[in-house]
């Protein structure tokens, strides 16, 4: 392993701050040409038109978009993401207590996606054409074809409502909500640091459906790349060596190909997590759980581009900054990339 250059890193952090800033300027623009009316849903249709322009000037609506593009970057400079119009709140203190929620989510989904998607993936590998390749790509096609909100009414309506097996919708059942003082924001961790044990148990019924609702798009894509990368590596000449010595199959997979598509393996497994970030939205409409998703998903109702474009700075950051670390990792463990960048 060789260090990675102070230059190229700089460029890496140079795309990321570039496609930050581009995402930015696309969401703002669309959502000032959207039908939406922000001003219309704080003033409300019946207010008279003094009232109405009064508002959309406080707002800064009346000025052309590039000044109040130039207008929002000033404020986002000190942190400001502006006030939301859903809730009357600053734009961060809602995405403070909405995005834990969404992490949370999201974290509990990429680690059960790992733990099937890798093994199922090695095992299909090293088993190609038998019935557990057969069963992991069929696992794979429906994870991919069948969309997340169906599964996610079907678990509700199988597991919830007609086996009792996990908890409902939201992050803990009503007469918990509240005792639990946020420290971390992350409500499993908060409850077992307070010694609230019954709050935990309750907490982990509510999040395991949707986390594995979640995941199963994701066990999809980690499986049939994991298969693929593996059936890369047991043709090379390493692996059919080692086979002639006398070593296992097992031995071979976890010793000799595992290493090699370590690599590869973060990379996925990067991008996973950041889709999984994107992709709770659906889940989260769901399962109402009170995450970022939903947050944006009230906040597109009505037009609050505040919410939005912070939303959007948030969890395109974490995409971004997700890829951004797995490319590091690439260039740092493979020289290959690193000899290729420059």
């Amino acid at each position: 392993m060789k260090e990675l250059s102070v230059a190229e890193f700089g460029r890496r952090i140079a795309h990321l701050i570039v496609s930050l800033f581009i995402l930015l300027l696309v969401t703002f623009v669309i959502g000032r040409v959207l039908p939406a009316d922000p001003v219309g849903a704080i003033v409300g249709e019946l207010a008279d038109p003094a009232a109405y322009a009064a508002m959309r000037q406080r707002l800064g609506l009346d000025l052309p978009v590039y000044e109040q593009f130039f207008i929002y970057l000033k404020g986002l400079a000190h942190g400001d993401f502006g006030t939301a119009i859903l809730t009357g709140n600053p734009v961060s203190a809602d995405l403070a207590q909405a995005f834990p929620a969404t992490f949370e989510l999201a974290t509990l989904a990429v680690i059960i996606s790992t733990f099937v998607g890798v093994p199922l993936g090695l095992v299909a590998a090293l088993f190609r054409d038998r019935l557990i390749d057969k069963i992991a790509r069929v696992i794979s096609l429906v994870g991919h074809s069948i969309p997340v909100f169906w599964f996610g009414i079907v678990g509700l309506v199988v597991f919830y409502a007609g086996l009792n097996w996990v908890g409902g919708p939201g992050r803990v059942d009503v007469y918990y909500e509240g005792i639990v003082t946020p420290q971390t924001g992350l409500l499993l961790v908060d409850s077992l640091l307070q010694g609230e044990t019954d709050i935990f148990w309750n907490a982990l019924s509510h999040i395991i459906l949707p986390a594995f609702i979640l995941a199963y798009a994701a066990v999809a894509y980690i499986t049939r790349m994991t298969r693929s990368f593996t059936l890369e590596q047991l043709s090379q000449d390493y692996v059919i060596a080692a086979r002639a010595k006398g070593v296992g199959p097992a031995r071979t997979i976890i010793g000799h190909v595992l290493p090699n598509i370590a690599v590869q393996l973060i990379t996925i497994l990067a991008i996973s997590y950041g889709g999984l970030l994107e992709g709770a939205v659906v889940t989260e409409i769901v399962f109402s759980w009170p995450g970022i998703g939903q947050y944006m998903t009230n906040a597109l109702m009505i037009g609050d581009m505040n919410a939005i474009l912070a939303a959007t700075i948030i969890v395109g950051f974490f995409f971004m900054l997700l890829n951004f670390l797995a490319d590091i990792a690439y260039a740092v463990f493979d020289p290959r990339t690193r000899e290729a960048v420059r």
